[in-house]
């Protein structure tokens, strides 16, 4: 480059190879990126990072022997400084929230790649996620659905407990022998738990959980 700055040096994984030949010529084009390896999975995806010099890896959230969710942790955890966009056609919330969980920098859907993938490069390199628009709303969302959710203080000790529990699908009975009080009491609490959450079941009660950091998603 002209500046003298180095480009930033990518690795492009996506099981489709006519996807990765329009994806590495739109990046090529730039003259601050460029791609220095390919992957057709997940696996081979973390074995390129492994052994080529790269800043940012560009993943399919869907790729055969390994996803691109599992290699994107497995990249930063092998490789903390190199960041990672996830690359899919689902605009899904399951997948959105599991990418951000696994550590990437930003999530870039294939119907908006020619419009979004180069920014969402920059964006990540700069330390800023990338989020398509729908996504932004969907986080917004999630956040203003939380006044019961994040009101963690709320629940008291012996509830927190007892929703920790509930997580990680034990029983009431279970949960009544592991904490030395009767089935009725459990359930006396569940439902106290689920009032002053304003949540109906178990899975909302699991994912609750999982944000506040009580069990391993």
């Amino acid at each position: 480059m002209s500046n003298g700055v180095s480009p930033t040096r990518v690795l492009l994984a996506d099981d489709h190879h006519v996807v990765r030949h329009g994806l590495r010529l739109l990046i090529d084009a730039e003259p601050d990126l460029t791609v220095v390896a390919e992957a057709g999975d997940g696996i081979d995806a973390v074995q390129a990072v492994l052994e080529n010099d790269i800043d940012l890896a560009i993943l399919d959230v869907s790729m055969p022997r390994m996803t691109g969710i599992n290699a994107a942790r497995e990249i930063i955890g092998a490789r903390p400084n190199v960041r990672v966009l996830m690359l899919s056609m689902h605009d899904s919330t399951e997948y959105l929230f599991e990418a951000l969980r696994a550590g990437a920098s930003g999530y870039v859907l294939k119907s908006g790649a020619d419009r979004d993938l180069i920014e969402a490069c920059r964006a990540a390199m700069r330390d800023e996620p990338f989020l398509y628009p729908s996504a932004i709303r969907t986080l917004i969302r999630d956040h203003l659905d939380r006044p019961s959710t994040d009101a963690g203080q709320v629940l008291t000790p012996r509830e927190t407990e007892i929703v920790k529990l509930i997580a990680e699908a034990h029983s009431s009975k279970e949960i009544a022998e592991l904490l030395v009080i009767s089935p009725k009491t459990v359930e006396r609490h569940r439902a106290n738990i689920l009032e002053k959450l304003g949540m109906s079941d178990r899975v909302e009660l699991t994912r609750y959980a999982i944000r506040r950091g009580l069990v391993e998603p």
